[in-house]
């Protein structure tokens, strides 16, 4: 994300409607009930309170009944990666935190609470996490950077027995094998018939590869800074060493761009450009997701040229790829029936869930519904809950 002018006087700051719109923060807490009188004072706090307290002790899992623990969550970062801010910092995260904890209520009717940590370690923020999870039913991880994200989603996956799930990961991922499952029906190939190309192996270009695996993707070549990953390079970290083992069956080396020619799919996730003459070199038919903002890879007017299905993450582009449409109903439906944790399972079918809605409307410029449509968070909402149940994660 490019960087935008401030006015220069704090005293100013009020005349920019986004200033003027985050003053006093966007989210405020709210009781449930109201205290009328002595009774109900009684009752809410002390004596009453203390019963209720009482009977958690003996019983832990009453929490989920008697407390807001089943239906909050944690919104946590360490500020390493925000947005395309980068390392901006706790502090500086936060109004974006808050927006997410408005997305999960407007979205879903979820409440969450964000919280920025100031600490970037692996081992401070998994124990800091561990510590405050008896307050929340889900751990939503948020604009942490990669490679540290990898392990701290693993390692609290782990250790706790609420969802714990790094939205950049796989809720951009979900949302993207969505898009591609109907945009694959529009072109008349089964996604095992594709060939693509990801550019980006950070939190959302390795969840991306990872579940269009799962999905049953023909190949896939995902690429870094320093060129396409494959079995073998030098310098990998341990996380690209797990993923070259089981993408790349051509063995391709070289760039993203030498990549393209005769590929199919190109998933742009890296903030680099791409030139209009190696998108040429796709596929009849190619798909080309330019995901980054606010200057996708491949200028949309110039990816149709070449390109049957066009997708962005931009708002004002058709097929926005766009993380709320699946944050929201995977955490409503993980909280509904109190899973245990997220699965692979609840993951695609969020995302199966996801393209139905589309169906027999299926067009170039819509193979991905839009955030405001209504019916996305009810479907990817009943979708998980009913895998988790048949999975066996849900508690309800």
């Amino acid at each position: 994300m490019a960087a935008q002018p401030i006015p220069s006087e704090p005293s100013s700051l009020d005349d920019d409607p986004a200033f003027s719109l985050h003053r006093g923060g966007k989210l405020e807490m709210r009781s449930t009930i109201q205290v009328r009188d002595k009774d109900d004072l009684s009752l809410a706090y002390t004596p009453g309170v203390a019963r209720v307290c009482t009977a958690i002790a003996d019983r832990p899992e009453l929490a989920y009944d008697y407390t807001w623990t089943s239906k909050v969550v944690a919104v946590v970062t360490d500020g390493t990666a925000v947005l395309g801010l980068g390392d901006i910092g706790p502090a500086a995260s936060m109004p974006v935190m808050e927006g997410k904890s408005l997305l999960f209520k407007e979205f879903a009717g979820v409440d969450s609470v964000p919280i920025a940590l100031d600490c970037t370690g692996v081992d401070e923020i998994v124990d800091t996490v561990t510590r405050m999870a008896p307050s929340f039913g889900g751990i939503n991880l948020e604009d942490i950077s990669a490679p540290r994200c990898f392990e701290i989603e693993d390692r609290l996956r782990a250790e706790l027995d609420i969802p714990v799930f790094h939205d950049d990961q796989h809720g951009t991922a979900i949302v993207v094998l969505a898009a591609l499952t109907n945009a694959a029906r529009l072109v008349g190939r089964p996604l095992s018939d594709l060939r693509a190309v990801v550019a980006g192996a950070g939190a959302s270009g390795i969840a991306v590869s990872r579940i269009l695996i799962e999905a049953g993707i023909g190949d896939i070549a995902l690429s870094d800074s320093k060129g396409i990953i494959y079995k073998g390079r030098d310098g990998l970290n341990p996380i690209k060493h797990q993923i070259a083992e089981i993408t790349n069956h051509a063995s391709l080396k070289g760039s993203t761009e030498e990549a393209l020619h005769g590929a199919d799919v190109f998933i742009g996730l890296s903030g680099s450009t791409v030139r209009e003459s190696c998108v040429a070199t796709m596929s009849p038919d190619a798909i080309v997701f330019a995901l980054s903002n606010p200057t996708p890879e491949v200028p949309p007017e110039v990816a149709r040229r070449h390109a049957r299905v066009v997708a962005t993450g931009r708002s004002d582009f058709p097929n926005q790829i766009n993380n709320v449409l699946a944050f929201p109903g995977i955490f409503r439906g993980a909280l509904d029936v109190r899973a245990h944790s997220i699965t692979e399972g609840m993951k695609l079918a969020a995302a199966t869930a996801l393209a139905d809605i589309v169906g027999e409307d299926l067009t170039p410029d819509y193979v991905i519904p839009g955030p405001f449509d209504p019916r996305v968070a009810p479907a990817v909402t009943k979708a998980v809950a009913a895998q988790a149940r048949r999975e066996g994660v849900a508690r309800l």
